[in-house]
């Protein structure tokens, strides 16, 4: 868990060793598959073609949210702009 610190008067807000990891993680982010995450350049490379295993999983809050939108379209709503807020019921 990122705690932070406390920055006193007349201190910056970054220290060097701040923007060195935001650096750092934005380098990781650029070269992650915007889909599942892995690095580019190992989920790109020939040799790994076969070298991951997938699992398909349900995300039962997901699936009530495609659910509530799809009955929602087949009455003629719009999908437009519509966002779903979604909370876990008393059940």
């Amino acid at each position: 868990m990122f705690l932070g610190r406390v920055v006193a008067d007349g201190e910056p807000l970054w220290l060097a060793e701040d923007r060195a990891w935001a650096l750092a993680l934005l380098d990781v982010e650029a070269n992650a598959c915007p889909d599942c995450g892995q690095p580019w350049h190992e989920a790109t490379d020939k040799d790994n073609e076969f070298a991951y295993r997938a699992q398909l999983l349900r995300c039962h809050a997901c699936t009530t949210s495609a659910k509530a939108v799809r009955a929602y379209q087949d009455k003629n709503g719009s999908a437009d702009g519509l966002h779903v807020h979604i909370e876990r019921s008393g059940g």
